[in-house]
């Protein structure tokens, strides 16, 4: 069965730039949209937690994913993140998301109540009849507190809108399932630390925060791996990225990171909505020294050194 649409290539989980009184710095989040675009990302989702989506209002969310679609102005692809507690916040987000013209939704479980795979996949087809868009699924049980199993999937896949899944568990037995038995549903790498591996079992896609400072480190990685197949230039780009993938994946500083990082690169990322707190000054420059050696290792290696 031919996929209704094929998700390809780097997409970022953009970042919420706010004002000091935690209000959405619009200027900043279009200087944000327009260096993705000129960097070369492939795609980008607004309203996923790299967005602080759980700090949000749905009305709030709506309005970034609008903001987002009218600067991107059809040059990338937009997937709208729908995840929430509730199913109608989740239905009501999946519906802007088809009325606001959105190329896909971003579909992950409810946090929390921990809905068995039936419950789950009802759920999700719930929110797939609002958006009656592609999906791209949001495995991510450690946040969510339920896997998306192998019922969930199998009851899923008899809506052809399921077109992927960003798979962040952090088991390889999951990429080696999903790329074996599903593989009419695209994989992607949401673990960035696991790229590498993603990429060798046939993911075309990667979801990852740290693009937002970093879209031609991580565009580099995705061409060497997926469009070119060298694997042996992979490795040495991965080798280079993965001091920052301990910062963001081990460090329990993630979106501190990122935003810290898009401020690095000159455009005000502001701080984190409660109950977050930013990046201590020791954080700061180990993030700062990590990016300069990363930025000249990959640099070399693109030059063939």
């Amino acid at each position: 069965m031919t996929p209704i649409f094929s998700f390809d290539g780097i997409y970022t989980p953009v970042v919420t730039p706010y004002h000091a009184d935690g209000t959405p710095n619009w200027d900043a989040l279009a200087d944000v949209i327009e260096f993705l675009i000129s960097h070369g990302v492939h795609g980008m989702i607004s309203g996923g937690s790299t967005g602080e989506n759980y700090a949000q209002t749905v009305a709030e969310r709506i309005e970034l994913a609008k903001f987002t679609k009218d600067r991107i102005n059809g040059r990338l692809p937009l997937v709208v993140g729908t995840g929430a507690m509730l199913t109608g916040d989740s239905i009501a987000l999946a519906t802007a998301a088809r009325e606001m013209g959105a190329d896909a939704i971003l579909l992950a479980s409810p946090p929390y109540s921990v809905p068995t795979d039936r419950e789950n996949a009802l759920n999700a087809l719930a929110i797939d009849k609002a958006a009656n868009l592609p999906v791209m699924l949001y495995n991510y049980p450690h946040r969510t507190g339920t896997m998306m199993g192998e019922e969930f999937l199998d009851r899923v896949v008899r809506s052809r809108n399921f077109c992927g899944i960003k798979e962040s568990s952090g088991d390889i037995n999951r990429v080696h399932l999903l790329a074996r038995d599903y593989p009419h549903i695209q994989l992607g790498c949401g673990m960035d630390d696991q790229a590498l591996e993603f990429f060798a079992w046939g993911a075309p896609f990667w979801v990852c925060g740290g693009s937002n400072f970093l879209p031609e480190e991580h565009v580099a990685l995705y061409e060497a791996c997926v469009i070119e197949g060298d694997f042996a230039k992979g490795r040495r780009i991965m080798s280079a990225m993965m001091p920052l993938m301990r910062v963001l994946e081990q460090g329990g500083k993630f979106i501190q990171t990122i935003k810290h990082g898009v401020t690095m690169n000159g455009i005000d990322a502001g701080a984190m909505r409660a109950p977050l707190k930013g990046l201590t000054k020791d954080g700061k420059r180990a993030l700062e020294q990590v990016t300069r050696v990363l930025k000249s290792t990959i640099a070399d290696i693109k030059a063939g050194k």
